[in-house]
């Protein structure tokens, strides 16, 4: 089930009437049958998938609280993430390391007959496998103590407007709100609407009418001319921003509908003045998953110079990888990893000193800089292989004598609006629903039917699925 179909428009008012008219000791049943549901509205067969995560987790959890040291509790945390990296791994890249196996033994002229699966991979089984390992981690070095009732912890694996991209939330945060008993309150609801509506202007108004013109470039970039090509790299940027932002806004408004407050994923991350800054701006439950759970592990920066380069290059090719099982990710990550590194050396040995916060020449010229490297990152993290990705950036520099393809009526339009999410309402930084507040009853209510209008006129001819449901 997507957040921009009618289904869900049914089923989202459907469960807050009956969240709130239920006990609140029966709440998690009732939250727990809807987010079952709404996975298998996707395919029936894979709620097995999560229910499986869920019982081992559960089980390894109680496990682990019944030992004081970590020796005893290590085979329970071994339990848990070979199991549920086996799933990940055995689902999203099985077919992916038989593939290069295959080719590497040819270029030895040695024929190996490697088998491949043909299933359909699981809609956001990285998003849950990361959220349930999180908490078994979290209960092996003791900071979190294991969790006694089933159906509470199945629910914080499995809760619906996160369920399928995030955010990924630690236990410690969402599991004690989905056991609170929250009131019916006019704020909760008003500004949960008000995340909804901006979240599905911001996908269904600005990203999908982007995509229209992304989608024809990135199809024959050879018969486009360059300025072309550039104006679809851009407007990827504006595109996957508006998709998983607006995801994002909607999965925070879902769960505000009934008093949880979910993480806030994005915070302007265009205008970051560096990659660093960027990783802490986009994405920001997933990087900080990273931090946590594989670079500090690893030694973060509290180590040698070349042992801190590893590190990075760790963390970084790993989470392209955790986007999809291509090499396109790879390089992705990689180029990450790169700028990341060498705008880290080149601060260090020029002891440049950091831009002030404020809107200042320099804040906006390394804000441009760190633009420029995201979009042409983006180009591998869209193209299907590492072939389209040099294709797009040979095209780009030489494809001069190119037709121009001429800018579907009302881009200019959806540019503009992309920069005004991309400054996060006029660089006022704040949320919309908290943005809004301010304004007047008149202003507040002209605005909501400006969106609405906007999304039932302008709204894409051509249903894109989440650009993170893939991973």
């Amino acid at each position: 089930m997507l957040f921009n179909t009618i289904d869900y428009i049914i089923f989202l008012p459907v469960v807050i009437i009956g969240y709130y008219l239920i006990a609140p000791k029966y709440r998690w049943v009732l939250l727990l049958a809807a987010s079952y549901y709404f996975y298998m509205c996707w395919k029936l067969e894979y709620i097995f998938l999560i229910l499986i995560s869920t019982l081992i987790d559960y089980l390894c959890g109680i496990q682990m609280s019944k030992h004081e040291s970590k020796k005893k509790r290590r085979p329970y945390l071994i339990l848990s993430l070979v199991s549920n990296l086996g799933i990940l791994v055995g689902f999203k890249y099985f077919n992916f390391f038989s593939e290069n196996i295959r080719l590497l033994f040819e270029k030895f002229d040695v024929s190996v007959d490697l088998p491949i699966l043909e299933f359909l991979l699981p809609v956001g089984i990285s998003f849950y496998t990361f959220q349930t390992l999180s908490y078994s981690i979290d209960v092996y070095k003791g900071k979190q103590k294991a969790e006694r009732h089933l159906g509470i912890f199945a629910l914080y694996v499995a809760y619906f407007p996160q369920l399928v991209a995030g955010p990924i939330e630690r236990f410690s945060r969402l599991a004690p709100q989905l056991k609170q008993h929250h009131k019916l309150e006019y704020d909760n609801l008003a500004n949960g609407f008000r995340l909804i509506i901006f979240g599905l202007f911001a996908k269904m108004v600005i990203a999908d009418n982007l995509g229209l013109y992304v989608n024809q470039i990135y199809e024959q970039p050879e018969i486009y001319h360059s300025f072309s090509i550039g104006c679809g790299l851009i407007f990827y940027s504006f595109q996957i921003y508006g998709d998983f932002f607006g995801y994002s806004l909607i999965a925070i408004g879902s769960a505000k509908l009934m008093g949880v407050n979910i993480m806030d994923n994005f915070n302007t991350p265009y205008l970051s003045r560096n990659i660093a800054e960027f990783w802490q701006r986009w994405h920001i439950s997933l990087s900080t998953w990273f931090r946590d759970y594989l670079y500090y592990p690893l030694g973060g920066n509290r180590v040698k110079v070349l042992r801190w380069i590893f590190n990075i290059l760790i963390v970084f090719v790993i989470s392209g990888f955790w986007h999809g099982a291509n090499l396109t990710f790879l390089f992705w990550g990689l180029v990450f990893a790169l700028a990341y590194i060498i705008e880290k050396g080149v601060n260090h040995f020029l002891s440049l000193p950091k831009p002030e916060n404020s809107l200042t020449l320099a804040r906006l010229l390394l804000s441009v800089k760190t633009f420029i490297i995201v979009t042409i990152a983006w180009v591998f993290f869209r193209s299907q292989t590492i072939e389209t990705a040099f294709d797009m950036f040979y095209y780009l520099g030489n494809n001069n004598s190119g037709d121009y393809q001429n800018l579907p009526a009302g881009t200019i339009m959806w540019v503009v609006l992309s920069l005004f999410l991309l400054t996060d309402l006029l660089l006022f930084n704040t949320r919309f629903d908290k943005w809004i507040q301010s304004k007047s009853l008149f202003v507040r209510w002209f605005i909501y039917f400006l969106l609405i209008f906007t999304i039932i006129v302008f709204a894409g001819v051509e249903e894109f699925a989440f650009i993170y449901f893939q991973f």
